[in-house]
């Protein structure tokens, strides 16, 4: 197999390629074939003459073990056999040293082929993405134009909003270095200079792909800050002027339409690394950045605006701008309404005197300012409820005003105590540490509103929100840190499956508590509400998740309009289907009417950051696609997406279905020693890719309540086993197909958006899927019945979502994304073999009367070394 050669008549790619030959090929598949399947095969040649050790040795051996895999796979061989039957006939006589050593080098060279292959496809985007097509605001002024709807998606526009939040999760795992590499790397490949290609292949080469120590809350802020200055603020400056000048067309823009929230330096649940003096270090840097920006376009600007009257003002402002950006003391020499007071009366004066001239761009800036002010993305501050229940214990020890027994009054009781709070400066000087901290978080808010403005840092989120208890102790806790009246949005977050069941219950009780409805209409009648698809799924399942989020989204939506309470879902959303990822926008576009959807609101985290957002060509694409799904939901198709009442019964006997086998499945007595024995789940503790701990508790045994969510969808994504995106999907169909009412499912499938988006995005988690990878589990006398029974309902699964759709293959409806997937799992089949092999000999080390800690310790660094290369090249595993 002539993996490196583009014109091979064999393997891999000459294979893919002659099947899209003989089936009807989309344009799209073929400006993928041409703009990234191709050039792959071209650069991946240039890796030859990388400049690392035994390198040519490493490039001409590594096809052949893909070969090796391939063939092993398709006779039901182990991770072991492969390794053993290619060592027997590539290497000489090989001790176990030799072996581990080669596995390293294809590691590191594997690596560097994920980041080509990223780089190409970031290079094409554009090309093979129509940027002015389907899901694009040019689409929507159209539609609009060709409805008559103009007035009516401008009256939309006024009140709705887009605002994604960076969060520094970790699952991209490439160093700053890396991510500079990938960026020169792209713009050499978009234009072909194969000179400079050659060059930073190289440097790559001899670039460290591993971060030495972990990144601390403050490292990780300004990892993703450099995609707000460097990709964000232009791009999301475009969108907004593109709205201005070709739908709004001179009349005045109602609201931003786009904002930005962070997370990282305020989110402490779970992180003890995150402290006040973070939280403020990350807004300080925050303000800088966006100010830094500010002067670059003033420089811009003092260029092009050289004509009287104007020209010294726009001088000034220019001064004022670098030294509030430059200042060592932080000291603001403007205000953010004196620099767009003083645009204003620069753009009066322009359109006046000097016919206009350079308007636009006294606009853009004046639009950016809209979007990001001085802040340039509102820092939210997160803490877990269980924390704040050790809190208010504590404060209650010290304070007069919370009885010493208040952990031990009746919930009623404890609502009035927390209720009747009066304003008190409580000190930081209580007997626990987390206590003192949490207060702080508090005043460190009023004081980041101070100087960056009330944006800068207004929300506070409570994840495992369990009650209206929880928020009303919030309230009282922001008071006890002397903010009699805060700023502040509090906004409770629902996961667990029991909690989302219960969250209109707690919305009606803290609609009805005379104090927090005090508070609501301080904050202009308005609550965010959180809703969060990661635990939600971990806890009750893909379909329980999705639907009982759905279900959630409409009670609260009716209980806050019967209370005239403006209600803004806030959705925690990862990269796979698993965690709420996937076609995301599909489902803001099949939300239907009895949803509040004046605002899309939903995280952006790790790899999801880097691959969808990464360059402006993919950032303008996805944001547009969110603009696009709620204007299409309210303007377009208001009520077309609509479930009857039958629609939903249906949908709650196939998640209840559902519920009932994942529970089982959750319950069963080898989940958890399976996740432990079998999968990498314990060695996502051991890399150094983010700040917070991998599980919530500090113990070593392993809880299921306690498991970060983001380690528990890898460990099975890395096992190629996507189970928390499919398992029990394929049992709640079957139940249909076996009672009957097959019919009644397939023609909610074909009319409703909603639940055709839920099952196509389990057949993206079903796609990345690989059995043959852990075939050899199932002949393990502990684990092989459990194992059994993961890919029975895979395979029940698999046949029922490609029956619904009327397809033969999974995802034939996306060639592209397809294509994509299996070039990238064929890049990384080495590295899966690499790990599972890893794993089988640590557990026969371990089981020797006297294991060698020393190889085993070898055999981890394998698998820490693998994970980095899979999770980059999935690009939405965790």
């Amino acid at each position: 197999m002539n993996f490196l050669n583009p014109d091979a008549r064999s393997g891999f790619f000459y294979t893919l390629k002659e099947n899209l030959k003989n089936m009807y090929t989309p344009p799209k598949m073929e400006r993928f074939d041409r703009n990234v399947l191709s050039k792959y095969n071209v650069y991946n040649s240039v890796f030859l003459t990388l400049p690392f050790d035994d390198i040519y040795n490493t490039g001409a051996l590594l096809p052949l073990f893909t070969e090796v895999c391939e063939k092993g796979f398709s006779q039901n061989e182990s991770p072991e056999q492969i390794v053993g039957f290619f060592a027997s006939k590539y290497m000489d006589n090989p001790s176990e040293q030799d072996r581990i050593d080669l596995m390293f080098r294809f590691i590191q060279y594997v690596e560097r082929q994920i980041v080509l292959f990223d780089a190409i496809e970031d290079a094409a985007f554009a090309d093979v993405n129509n940027l002015e097509g389907k899901g694009s605001m040019r689409e929507v002024r159209d539609a609009a134009d060709a409805e008559d709807v103009r007035n009516k998606l401008k009256d939309f526009l006024d009140d709705f909003k887009i605002r994604t939040v960076l969060t520094a999760h970790p699952t991209q795992f490439y160093p700053g270095s890396v991510l500079g590499i990938i960026t020169d790397l792209t713009e050499a490949i978009r234009t072909d200079n194969l000179y400079e290609i050659k060059k930073l292949l190289s440097q790559l080469g001899k670039t460290p792909f591993i971060k030495k120590e972990k990144p601390t809350p403050y490292d990780e802020a300004v990892s993703l800050i450099w995609y707000l200055e460097n990709v964000f603020y232009e791009t999301c400056g475009d969108i907004v002027n593109f709205i201005c000048r070709n739908i709004y067309q001179g009349d005045k823009i109602g609201g931003p339409i786009l904002s930005l929230g962070f997370w990282p330096g305020g989110d402490r649940d779970g992180n003890p690394f995150v402290t006040t003096e973070i939280t403020h270090k990350v807004a300080e840097r925050l303000r800088i950045a966006i100010l830094k920006c500010y002067y670059k376009d003033m420089r811009r600007l003092r260029r092009k605006i050289t004509f009287s009257k104007v020209d010294q003002m726009v001088a000034d402002l220019e001064t004022k701008i670098y030294k509030s950006a430059f200042s060592p003391d932080g000291e603001l020499f403007l205000s953010a309404d004196e620099f767009k007071s003083s645009l204003i009366e620069i753009r009066k004066i322009i359109t006046s005197e000097h016919q206009s001239l350079y308007v636009e761009d006294v606009d853009s800036l004046l639009n950016k300012i809209n979007v990001f002010g001085f802040y340039f993305a509102s820092l939210d501050i997160r803490q877990n409820s269980h924390i704040h229940n050790s809190v208010i214990e504590t404060i209650s020890k010290k304070d007069s005003e919370i009885p010493n027994d208040y952990k031990d009054l009746s919930e009623e009781k404890r609502m009035e105590i927390a209720g009747n709070i009066k304003v008190e400066n409580q000190k930081s000087d209580l007997d626990d540490e987390i206590a003192n901290q949490t207060l702080d978080s508090m005043r460190a808010m009023k004081e980041i509103q101070q100087k960056n403005g009330e944006l800068a840092s207004n929300r506070y989120i409570i994840s495992n929100n369990e009650s209206a208890l929880n928020v009303l102790e919030t309230l009282a806790m922001f008071k006890l840190s002397g903010w009699e009246n805060p700023n502040v949005d509090i906004v409770p977050l629902f996961e667990a499956v029991e909690d989302l069941k219960r969250s209109e219950d707690v919305m009606e009780e803290l609609y009805t508590n005379p104090e927090y409805l005090a508070h609501l209409k301080r904050r202009g009648n308005t609550q965010t509400v959180m809703l969060g698809f990661s635990d939600g799924t971990k806890d009750g399942g893909y379909l329980m998740a999705n639907w009982g989020i759905f279900k959630a989204k409409e009670a609260i939506t009716a209980v806050s309009r019967k209370y005239d309470i403006k209600v803004i879902f806030f959705d925690g959303r990862g990269g796979p289907p698993a965690r709420g990822g996937g076609k995301t926008h599909k489902f803001y576009a099949s939300l239907g009417s009895d949803i509040e959807n004046r605002e899309i609101q939903l995280t952006i985290q790790g790899q999801t950051i880097s691959s969808n957002f990464g360059t402006k060509d993919s950032c303008r694409y996805n944001l547009e696609n969110l603009l696009s799904a709620g204007i299409n939901n309210m303007v377009f198709e208001k009520g077309k997406n609509d479930l009857s009442a039958d629609d939903k019964k249906l949908l709650d006997e196939l998640s209840e279905f559902g519920y009932k086998k994942y529970s089982a499945f959750k319950n069963h007595e080898k989940f958890l020693p399976f996740l432990q024995e079998m999968s990498a789940l314990k060695y996502y503790s051991m890399l150094n890719i983010g700040s917070r701990p991998a599980k919530r508790n500090k113990g070593d045994k392993l809880n299921f309540g306690d498991l970060r969510a983001i380690p528990f969808v890898g460990a099975w994504s890395m096992l190629k086993v996507n189970i928390p995106g499919f398992f029990g999907v394929g049992t709640a169909l079957k139940a249909f197909e076996e009672n009957g009412n097959w019919d009644k499912i397939q023609e909610l499938f074909d009319r409703s958006l909603f639940f055709r988006t839920l099952l196509e995005n389990s057949m993206m988690s079903l796609a990345k899927s690989f059995f043959p990878l852990t075939n050899y589990i199932q002949d393990d006398p502990e684990f092989g019945p459990f194992w059994k029974l993961v890919k029975d309902e895979y395979e029940e699964t698999k046949r029922l979502l490609l029956k619904i759709a009327g397809h033969e293959t999974l995802m034939e409806n996306y060639p592209d994304g397809k294509a994509s997937i299996a070039v990238r799992e064929h890049i990384v089949l080495p590295l899966l073999v690499i790990q599972q092999y890893s794993l089988q000999r640590i557990n026969e080390i371990q089981k020797n009367e006297n294991p060698d800690e020393n190889l085993i310790a070898v055999y981890e660094k394998l698998v820490t070394r693998s994970l980095f290369g899979n999770t980059n090249a999935a690009r939405n595993s965790a």
